[in-house]
């Protein structure tokens, strides 16, 4: 399990999530950042920085679709 960055981030983008990962497993893509389901340790430090409560537990996304996608970028399923 793994947490996930949700549309809302598109367009902020504030990268404060950035700074804090411990293991540095966000990445900027151009329009939001998204999370690395393999580097993530699951500490939610990122979570509490999020100005626009973009980031989710994939447990707390209500749209698979959106869980796929975050795996996907990676070449991964969804678990």
């Amino acid at each position: 399990m793994t947490y996930v960055v949700t549309s809302r981030c598109v367009g902020t983008k504030e990268t404060s999530c950035m700074t804090v990962c411990p293991v540095d497993c966000i990445l900027d893509i151009g329009e939001q950042v998204v999370i690395d389901p393999v580097e993530c340790v699951d500490c939610g430090a990122c979570v509490d920085v999020c100005p626009v409560d973009a980031i989710l537990h994939e447990s707390e996304v209500d749209d698979p679709a959106v869980v796929a996608d975050a795996y996907g970028r990676f070449g991964l399923a969804a678990p």
